[in-house]
């Protein structure tokens, strides 16, 4: 017989709430939040719980289940949206002088950045291919599972006051151009260029739930598995693995790894110093 858990053991009434939120929010509307970061979907649930004025994150699950009008709401505390235009310059210039040289020898091509979130990575890689004579023949696919991220992501319009921080990222990932040439102002806001979204595929995609859907030669997925538990990060690398094409390159934020993962013998360092990886034979 099982020892009983001593008090110390035992999850909190808050922990116990949250695993039933999120299990009925995974059982209502088909999103699956069960494996993510405790520690992280905790802090972001006490805020949601402050901005719906609600006394417990019981009082949350009941609007949750009986009002469906605050799922969207809740998507965007519960998905992480922080990003720049050419975050981490470092990690673009690595692309441009390192990996652009192999995948200038395809074809055709078709990248992935998933979790793509309001779309600043999404802009920054095309105007990265475009500088490198690229675009036109690549098929980039954008996915993110926050249905408001990705309609801002497709509208493509940023605050004028985040342009300064575009245009120095930008400068320093070994732009070619001015970022100026890439966008208009318009009553305080920026908005990028259509010509930049023509061969840009916009679809929601679940890391948790979804399957492959196609052979990419570059995926890059960027500050999002660190929100996951080891379990859901094994299972994205995994996704990861299966979706590139043979020698295929995965990027990851500077805060994540492979090296936990069962799959990381399929990927091979290729800039370690940016968490830019190629896909191995075997």
């Amino acid at each position: 017989m099982d020892a009983a858990l001593t008090p110390s053991q035992q999850p909190s009434v808050e922990d116990i709430e949250i695993q039933l939120l999120l299990e009925a929010i995974f059982l209502r509307y088909h999103y699956d939040f069960r494996h993510y970061a405790r520690a992280s979907i905790k802090r972001r649930l006490m805020q949601a719980r402050i901005h719906f004025g609600v006394p417990s994150i019981t009082a949350l699950q009941d609007r949750v289940l009986h009002d469906p009008a605050i799922l969207d709401q809740m998507l965007g505390f519960l998905t992480v949206q922080v990003s720049e235009m050419f975050r981490d310059p470092s990690y673009f210039r690595a692309l441009r002088e390192q990996v652009l040289p192999h995948l200038k020898t395809y074809p055709s091509l078709k990248i992935w950045i998933a979790g793509c979130s309001t779309g600043e990575e999404v802009y920054s890689m095309a105007i990265l291919f475009k500088e490198e004579g690229l675009l036109d023949r690549t098929l980039i696919y954008a996915t993110d599972i926050n249905p408001d991220a990705l309609a801002a992501a497709k509208a493509g319009v940023y605050a004028n006051d985040r342009i300064r921080k575009f245009t120095e990222n930008h400068q320093k990932s070994g732009g070619r151009s001015s970022l100026s040439d890439y966008y208009r102002a318009d009553y305080g806001r920026a908005v990028f260029d259509s010509s930049l979204r023509a061969n840009v595929v916009f679809s929601d995609h679940s890391l948790v739930s979804d399957a492959v859907f196609g052979e990419m030669q570059l995926i890059s997925c960027r500050n999002v598995m660190i929100y996951f538990d080891r379990d859901l990060q094994d299972r994205a690398v995994g996704l990861f693995k299966d979706s590139l094409s043979r020698h295929g390159f995965l990027g990851i934020g500077s805060k994540e790894s492979l090296r936990f993962s069962r799959h990381a013998g399929a990927f091979a360092d290729f800039v370690p110093s940016e968490k830019i990886y190629r896909r191995q034979d075997g």
